[in-house]
């Protein structure tokens, strides 16, 4: 993943190919030209600072979280997208950022599972998903985007946290999990409605 991760600012900016940028902390940058694709993720260097001074896959705990969570979105992002075009289909805005937040989410229950006996703590789902914060520069369509990807995800994850961690059934969620992965975006919506 080295090879890919940028965490200078200026370099991610001269990267960048839309006209109207946002500052964020975490971007995955995409350059398609023809058949070739280049990639690359940009995540903030006081963030990666701050995550190796204080890593969250020795002890994940409310400090962290939020740097755990922008990195986590990034790493998502591109694996996504990486796993999608080396199985020759495109992915639409909508279902990268719902799959980001569902992989936020379980990855963050894993490492608090993990590292405390199996406890993962009751406000995870509401730190996630219950009162986001959006950039206040999102033009209407994105900020309408981002607000789906919260809907559907919360429902998806609060059938996770109710059918699998309360029950101990990692196995299972990791099962669950992987034919999640592999839908489509209509097809995860359907699946997600279908849990409640």
């Amino acid at each position: 993943m080295d090879d890919f991760l940028i965490s200078d600012p200026a370099i991610a900016q001269s990267l960048e190919t839309e006209a109207n940028t946002r500052n964020s902390p975490e971007k995955l940058l995409v350059r398609q030209d023809g058949e070739q694709v280049d990639i690359a993720l940009y995540i903030d260097h006081d963030i990666v600072t701050r995550l190796k001074q204080d890593d969250p896959t020795e002890r994940l705990h409310g400090g962290n979280l939020a740097d755990f969570c922008t990195t986590l979105e990034g790493i998502s992002h591109f694996l996504y997208l990486t796993w999608n075009a080396g199985h020759e289909r495109g992915v639409s805005l909508l279902e990268l950022e719902m799959q980001a937040e569902v992989d936020k989410f379980v990855a963050s229950a894993f490492l608090f599972g993990r590292q405390d006996s199996g406890y993962i703590p009751g406000t995870l789902s509401t730190w996630l998903f219950d009162n986001p914060s959006f950039a206040d520069e999102l033009d209407a369509e994105s900020l309408t985007r981002y607000q789906n990807a919260n809907y559907y995800a919360s429902k998806y994850c609060t059938y996770l946290e109710n059918q699998f961690l309360r029950e101990r059934r990692g196995g299972s969620m990791v099962n669950e999990l992987r034919r999640f992965y592999r839908l489509r975006q209509k097809q995860k919506i359907e699946r997600i409605k279908s849990t409640h």
